[in-house]
């Protein structure tokens, strides 16, 4: 089984092209960033629907909802951190003075 946590990928992958006057580094932050918030949107979307499948009857068990569901909540977690730890760096860089 694929851990969430683990999965979101924090270091960038290579892309091949990037749009003009944009520097690959920064393509590459804003992509790792992008496909962090999928990945989250997705589990998130798994556990809306086993939770709905539990609700409807249709043979999903307790247990596989409510995993689903930590797992949705775990990596919103994470991502909310993330997007804290960035606000704070762009509050310190606008902070300096040059």
């Amino acid at each position: 089984m694929s851990d969430a946590i683990s999965s979101l990928r924090i270091l960038p992958s290579p892309v091949p092209t990037t749009p003009a006057g944009v520097t690959p580094r920064e393509w590459g932050f804003t992509e790792t960033l992008r496909g962090a918030m999928d990945q989250v949107e997705q589990l998130q979307g798994d556990a809306n629907a086993k939770t709905s499948a539990l609700l409807d009857g249709s043979g999903m068990d307790v247990h596989s909802a409510m995993i689903a569901v930590e797992k949705a909540d775990l990596s919103f977690q994470l991502m909310m951190q993330v997007r804290n730890k960035i606000v704070a760096a762009y509050q310190e860089i606008a902070r300096m003075q040059f």
